[in-house]
């Protein structure tokens, strides 16, 4: 018996459908559908009626939630007696993320450190996702729209994407007709499996690239030198008051954020409170629209 399956059957039950259940735990449409189909697959009763209006449960369904409501009760009086002992964690916490995300991430960091000055952060800064099950690092903070299915975590939000341009540029550029009168600043090959970067070779000729860059970052700060417009993040472009946003976010470019670990870290105690503590203090960011 894994418990996590049973959250997930009792997440969909309370919710009336996937999306719902998807929502509150923090985890993608497809992660859900998997565990609940692992769970009727183990159990081999099916559990819920699908219908395009959501979810219903059948009487299995039914008994199942009876059953396991007394359960879900204990582990929360559980959960709430153990984090008694949080003050009193020790040890180390390797956590990787993304250079965008690094000064977001800093207020947090300080505060958990005020909080459990007994564990000691290391933090690797890289762009690319770590082995989390070789232990290059027991906590992920990074931004992805398909995380690994072998890290289970939470999504903290989703990151914004806009066209912005420096006041200075635009002044010396005047009016333009359209996105291909622009000079623009690219990401460059490294960064080609961006959504950015489709965007951009969609409506921007490569003759009107001024510049390309390895980091989103190193664009940013291209784009407030006045070097073109770029498609940007709006949590990197909206701190820099030398920009002008051209247009609203696109919603084809979002990109999600999640705080992932490995399973079997899951249920270590400074791993689940750092976890916990993370997605409390930054899942109401105004950066996450």
């Amino acid at each position: 018996m894994d418990w996590e399956d049973y959250q997930y059957f009792l997440a969909v039950a309370g919710g009336g459908s996937v999306s719902a259940a998807a929502r509150r735990l923090g985890q993608s449409h497809s992660t859900v559908l998997r565990r609940l189909d692992k769970l009727e697959a183990a159990l081999d009763v099916r559990l819920f009626e699908r219908f395009q209006t959501g979810y219903v449960l059948t009487p299995n369904g039914e008994e199942l939630q009876a059953l396991l409501a007394p359960v879900a009760e204990g582990m929360q009086e559980i959960e709430r007696k153990l984090s008694g002992q949080d003050a009193t964690l020790q040890g180390a916490i390797r956590v990787t993320t993304t250079d965008t995300l690094m000064a977001l991430l800093l207020p947090a960091l300080s505060e958990f450190r005020r909080t459990y000055p007994g564990i000691q952060l290391q933090v690797t800064v890289n762009n690319s996702f770590l082995n989390l099950s070789r232990r290059d690092a027991d906590v992920a903070i990074r931004p992805s729209n398909t995380p690994p299915d072998n890290l289970v975590g939470r999504k903290l939000g989703r990151l914004r994407t806009a066209p912005y341009a420096a006041q200075a540029y635009l002044r010396r550029r005047g009016a333009v007709g359209g996105w291909a009168d622009h000079d623009w600043v690219a990401p460059d090959d490294s960064l080609a499996h961006l959504r950015q970067a489709r965007w951009l070779r969609e409506h921007v000729p490569p003759e009107r690239y001024a510049i390309s860059v390895d980091s989103l970052l190193g664009m940013a700060a291209a784009v407030e030198a006045g070097l073109g417009a770029g498609m940007l993040l709006c949590l990197l472009a909206d701190a820099r008051p030398g920009l002008v946003r051209l247009a609203e976010p696109e919603p084809a470019l979002d990109t999600d954020v999640w705080i992932l670990t490995h399973p079997d870290l899951r249920r270590v105690n400074r791993i689940r409170v750092f976890t916990a503590f993370l997605f409390d203090g930054l899942s109401r960011h105004p950066a996450f629209g």
